[in-house]
């Protein structure tokens, strides 16, 4: 009699050591999957790595080998059955020995392994399982004196990282530590089954009158006993279709599909997340031997890469709506990717949401996610640009690496083909920034792979012909943007101009900015660290040369201070004005399809750090994600004066200068709305002239409207705010306001600034205009809105979730409040 799969995970029983140590000196593991770090932290063996400079004192860590072992009782095997070990992920070198007998060893953290282990039981009922896990850190060293015949370049970490395929992070990056982890990081399985889904993926592609679709429902089969898969399609509940294939010579069953007026997928704020339902049924003689069940979207996604005045266009349409793709960079939100929860990432994901964000791109030093995260893109609405896992760097291509490569980019395209979030793969992380500055061989002219693999440049090889391949055969449905670090990085251009340095599609640019005191508190124990410029804080920020940058931007924008909270809340208003400096004006820019996207440099932190992160660590947001979030309003209004270059000219005011007008929208219809234009004085909050206002101003759906423009008279006119508003059929829908530039030369003082707590909300008034209010990011507290500018004549309503009766007021700061 047939039986169905039969799956035990193996996540429990596990004990771990120091492989050289004494066999007396194995420790419990709490639950599999795991690393060292975690298991040693748990057993009270090493500090937290996260607090101090506790990084230092665990290096060691990895440096060594560490094995894990458990046992598992001998399965009882119904005749035509197969008995496999399933290892999702085992980082990195590791060998794997069952009773005694090496069945697996591995050199790549990214593929996931099934050992077929039938008729390797022990005959006594319980059976040994071993991984031993080598130092992937020496492992590289050595590679790299394996193969002189490769240069091995590469900024962040250490050379002997680019013949490893493990977490490019995890040797250092310039926001990260050097945490070299060891062990089990994904699933362990027994599985005993006559027959298997393998692979079930779906091809179906959405016409596009958007009125139906039309593909194939594929199943890749393990098992002689299987004959027959019962393929439906549901869709909340309700079934669409179902047809049953018998399983051919090759293994796979496959059925043709046409769905009529197909409900789609669409990015949050553009529509639904509709998710289809498809099952995968295997049966033999009326059993069912296995279920699998998917969700998908059906959306019609490209990139329009079409040719203008300017050169060649880089932006995103899904389901025939162009999509300016404003959002973040993500990084693995731990250093111990065991221990980031569901919860964890529904939180980030939700966080990305709620701030307006359309899309993320999975960087290419970390992983390939967890099917949580993708599955929660699906779910939220969130774009997904997947980076392959290579970054900055110029990679080595002996053939077993290359092998290595292919199966790896097999295994996890398979993995995540059926996520609609994912619209495009990109093959590496400013590689060729390494291949420029180096002057390594490129002839874009020579179109012969194999000839690739002998210049100095041989990870070409990966990137163009490699991985493309790969991404053609296994996602045939899934299809030149610009990391701009001349602010902050580079020639450390103004801010103020950040607009004007952008590409078609910039994936990478940021300002760094500390995190809120609560997180310094965390790292930093001794009260007599607690300066902006001590050891401890220093060591929480990785990025070369950053005490020289953070001092460059603050000096230039701001009065300095040594009060450590004054500081921060500098550094964070300094990347708040940025960040809100670069959206503003690429958003303008999306009117002529100029600029497609910005992908900011980064939503996250995998540690409590200073970074270019928007929001630290422990989920507390910076100012600069309210920035984001005010900015990418789906009507946004914006004004701006022209940037004058305060350092060239030695301080001298300009004259006069121009100011613009404009309002961005993300609808998908055209819409009528009325602006306001004030005119503010900074030290006395009164209008130095009349407003210019403007009633029925219709805005161009999906781009930008310019609206109005002017001049302002320095020499005649005191300095003064540009105050915008926007309504839409009457309701208050967007503020923006301009500033003179530089912030330091303003004189503030007191501003009549007025906090008045009404239930959850937080009602404010300003007597004079209020730059960066800015409220304390406390734990289990949620502010709507924060980093404002309050202006005169103007209330401003915050509300505020999860505060108590009895709880202590929000802290909150502004600039220029301790003048």
């Amino acid at each position: 009699m047939s039986q169905s799969l039969q799956r035990t995970n193996l996540n429990s029983g596990w004990e771990f050591k120091q492989t050289d140590s004494d066999q007396d000196s194995w420790s419990s593991v709490q639950n599999v999957p795991s690393v060292a770090h975690l298991d040693l932290m748990a057993n009270q063996k090493i500090p937290d790595p996260f607090i101090g400079l506790n990084e230092l004192d665990v290096e060691w860590v990895g440096e060594k080998s560490w094995t894990y072992r458990t046992s598992f009782s001998t399965p009882s095997l119904p005749a035509n059955s197969k008995a496999i070990l399933a290892f999702d992920g085992l980082d990195t070198f590791a060998t794997v020995k069952l009773n005694g007998s090496v069945i697996l060893e591995s050199s790549n953290m990214f593929l996931s392994h099934r050992v077929d282990i039938t008729d390797k039981f022990s005959s006594g009922g319980q059976n040994d399982l071993e991984i031993e896990f080598a130092s992937a850190l020496l492992r590289g060293r050595e590679l790299v004196e394996e193969h002189p015949e490769y240069r091995f370049i590469a900024h962040n970490g250490e050379p002997g990282r680019l013949g490893v395929r493990k977490a490019q992070y995890h040797w250092g990056w310039d926001w990260g530590p050097v945490l070299m982890t060891a062990g089990p990081w994904r699933p362990v399985r027994l599985e005993i089954y006559e027959g298997r889904i393998a692979d079930p993926w779906t091809q179906i592609e959405v016409d596009k009158s958007l009125k139906f679709a039309s593909g194939t429902m594929f199943a890749k089969i393990e098992g002689t006993s299987a004959k027959e898969v019962r393929f439906s399609l549901k869709l909340r509940g309700d079934t669409i279709e179902t047809k049953s294939a018998a399983v051919d010579s090759d293994g796979v069953a496959k059925v043709a599909i046409q769905i009529q007026n197909p409900e789609l997928w669409y990015p949050h704020g553009y529509g639904a997340q509709a998710l289809y339902e498809v099952t995968a049924e295997l049966s033999v003689d009326d059993v069912v031997l296995d279920t699998v069940v998917k969700k998908t979207g059906l959306r019609r996604g490209e990139l329009i890469q079409d040719v203008d005045k300017i050169g060649k266009t880089f932006y995103f349409r899904v389901n025939n709506i162009d999509i300016f793709a404003a959002g973040s960079c993500w990084i693995p939100a731990d250093n111990f990717i065991p221990r980031i929860s569901e919860d964890k990432y529904r939180k980030w994901l939700q966080m990305m949401v709620d701030g307006r964000q359309v899309m993320t791109r999975v960087w290419g030093g970390g992983i390939y996610e967890e099917d949580v995260f993708y599955d929660l893109c699906d779910e939220l609405g969130i774009l997904v640009w997947q980076d392959f896992m290579f970054g900055c760097g110029s990679y080595p291509t002996w053939p077993a690496l290359l092998d290595s490569i292919q199966e790896e980019a097999v295994c996890n395209i398979r993995r995540l083909r059926h996520h609609p979030s994912i619209v495009v793969y990109a093959g590496d992380n400013e590689d060729y920034q390494i291949q420029e500055e180096y002057n390594l061989e490129v002839d874009h002219s020579d179109k012969d792979p194999q000839s690739w693999l002998k210049s100095t440049y041989p990870a070409r090889y990966i990137s163009e012909h490699l991985l493309l391949k790969v991404v053609e055969a296994e996602s045939p449905h899934t299809v030149g943007d610009l990391h701009q670090w001349n602010v902050w990085h580079g020639t450390q251009e103004k801010y103020q101009i950040f607009d004007s340095l952008g590409g078609r599609f910039n994936s990478e640019f940021g300002m760094e900015a500390f995190p809120h005191i609560q997180t310094i508190q965390h790292f930093v124990k001794d009260p007599s660290q607690m300066y902006p410029q001590s050891h401890t804080i220093d060591f929480h920020n990785k990025a070369d040369g950053h005490e020289r940058r953070i001092v460059t931007y603050l000096v230039e924008n701001f009065r300095t201070t040594t009060n450590l909270e004054a500081y921060i809340h500098l550094t964070q208003l300094a990347q708040s004005e940025a960040l809100m400096f670069a959206y503003r004006g690429w958003r303008r820019q999306w009117q002529d399809r100029k600029c497609g996207g910005a992908l900011v440099w980064q939503l996250n932190d995998c540690w409590p750090a200073t970074s270019w992160a928007i929001v630290d660590y422990f989920l507390r947001k910076k100012p600069a994600y309210y920035a984001m979030y005010r900015v990418l309003a789906p009507i946004a209004v914006g004004v701006r004066r022209a940037h004058h270059d305060w350092s060239v000219c030695h301080a001298r005011p300009a004259k006069k200068l121009a100011w613009d007008l404009w309002i961005s929208s993300s609808e998908v219809n055209d819409v009528k709305v009325d602006v306001e234009l004030r005119f503010v004085s900074i030290a006395t909050g009164k209008d130095i002239k009349a407003a210019f206002t403007k009633n029925d101003v219709d805005v161009t759906a999906n781009g930008a409207t310019d609206v109005l423009s002017g001049e302002i008279d320095n020499v005649k006119e005191e300095p003064h705010v540009l105050a915008a508003r926007l309504w839409v059929n009457g309701e208050l829908k967007s503020r923006d306001a301009d500033w003179p530039q530089p912030l330091k030369y303003i004189q503030f003082g007191d501003r009549g600034l007025k906090i008045l707590p009404k239930g959850n909300e937080l009602h404010i008034t300003a007597e004079k205009p209020v730059k960066g209010l800015t409220f304390e990011e406390r734990e289990g507290v949620l502010v709507n809105d924060s980093a404002i500018d309050v202006l005169p004549g103007d209330e401003q309503i915050v509300t505020v979730r999860g505060m108590k009766d009895c709880d202590e007021p929000l802290n909150w700061r502004y600039l220029g409040q301790d003048e």
